[in-house]
């Protein structure tokens, strides 16, 4: 091995913009997977058909193809991860993973104590096909007298406007703010920007996965 053109010693280190050949070969460093939380816009579709006017990704127009991680139904908004690292993707949508999603939610009733509890206990709501499923016990709670919060630990088709409508209750606007460790805060509706280091740091460390590591053949020197 060469580091900048001399022989590698033990005790050595590598550096950024060092250059490090192995075998006469040139080493490059691994580049990163792309990982990026995107503010949904409400009627954008979390679907890849360009034959649908509105899919995300002529919407977004990033210049690599990256893909949704699980979905964000058209008339809900808010915080979506989208990467090009397939298991990532799918570990984040296991629902036995139990990873949590977090919602604001706007209603069209008062939301009182009663409905509070009751929806933390678990629901039984009807899908799509027929099917009674009875939802997980999740947190919720009141954040004004038409709006709450919940935390959600699976991912049923529309779960949380089935969840409402078990009490009678019309979504009015239903916003996504958070993914496991990753929270939209300030993002801008229609933007996205890549996760942090510390971010993306946390999320592979709660998935089971490493981030990508020493160029193989490259092994560090210790004293």
């Amino acid at each position: 091995m060469r580091i900048n053109g001399r022989v590698a010693v033990l005790g050595d280190k590598v550096s950024d913009g060092d250059t490090v050949e192995v075998d006469g070969k040139p080493v490059r460093p691994p580049e990163k997977d792309i990982l990026l939380a995107f503010n949904k816009p409400r009627g954008i579709t979390c679907t890849e058909d360009r034959s649908d006017p509105t899919n995300i990704v002529d919407y977004l127009r990033y210049p690599t193809r990256v893909h949704t991680v699980g979905r964000l139904d058209k008339d809900s908004e808010g915080l979506i991860l989208l990467t090009n690292n397939g298991e990532l993707a799918n570990r984040v949508m296991r629902s036995k993973g139990e990873h949590e999603k977090e919602y604001v939610v706007t209603v069209d009733r008062d939301v009182t104590d009663e409905f509070l509890k009751a929806m933390s206990k678990g629901v039984p709501i009807v899908m799509a096909d027929g099917e009674v499923r009875v939802t997980k016990k999740c947190e919720v709670s009141k954040v004004d007298d038409r709006t709450f919060r919940i935390v959600l630990r699976q991912g049923l088709n529309r779960q949380i406007r089935r969840m409402c409508e078990s009490f009678d209750m019309k979504v009015k606007r239903l916003v996504r703010v958070r993914v496991m460790n990753i929270e939209l805060g300030d993002l801008s509706t229609g933007r996205y920007r890549d996760l942090t280091d510390g971010e993306r740091k946390e999320l592979l460390e709660k998935l089971g996965l490493r981030a990508p590591g020493r160029p193989r053949g490259v092994k560090p020197f210790t004293s």
